[in-house]
């Protein structure tokens, strides 16, 4: 528990040692009479130091637990997707959150970028000069304003 260690000690600070105990006897680092003796010197601990000295021996971090339930990603909403964190554009915490909408113009607009890089290659070595490209990029581009219309 970091922090000064002749600070006292909070109710919530020895609650916080107590679990912390649990989770170490529940993994099998502490006997029963272990867990005992250092469940008692917590309730009774006056300073984070005695806190510290009860957990010393103990790893600070589970290596073989699953992450908390906090910590998982959650699913996107439905219609949006989580593309770039929000901090990348300057918002608060938390993933970007984006339309379905601005996700399919930005994959045709990528999409018909490298069509459009192929056609230039092809054109520029002796292939044909018709614009192809546009067969793809223009239905697909009159079907995506359409369905935003509705």
């Amino acid at each position: 528990m970091p922090g000064n260690p002749r600070i006292r000690a909070s109710d919530a600070d020895r609650d916080k040692a107590a679990k912390l105990l649990a989770a170490h006897h529940a993994a099998g680092r502490l006997t029963a009479e272990e867990f005992r003796e250092r469940m008692e010197a917590a309730m009774v601990a006056r300073t984070l130091g005695d806190l510290d000295e009860l957990l010393e021996d103990l790893p600070d971090v589970d290596l073989y637990e699953l992450p908390d339930a906090a910590l998982r990603r959650r699913p996107p909403r439905p219609g949006s997707s989580s593309l770039l964190p929000s901090d990348w554009l300057g918002g608060p915490g938390g993933p970007a959150r984006f339309s379905v909408g601005t996700v399919a113009v930005g994959a045709w607009a990528v999409t018909t970028s490298a069509l459009i890089a192929i056609w230039v290659v092809v054109a520029v070595a002796g292939g044909t000069w018709f614009p192809w490209w546009a067969l793809f990029a223009l239905p697909w581009i009159w079907f995506l304003a359409r369905r935003h219309r509705e």
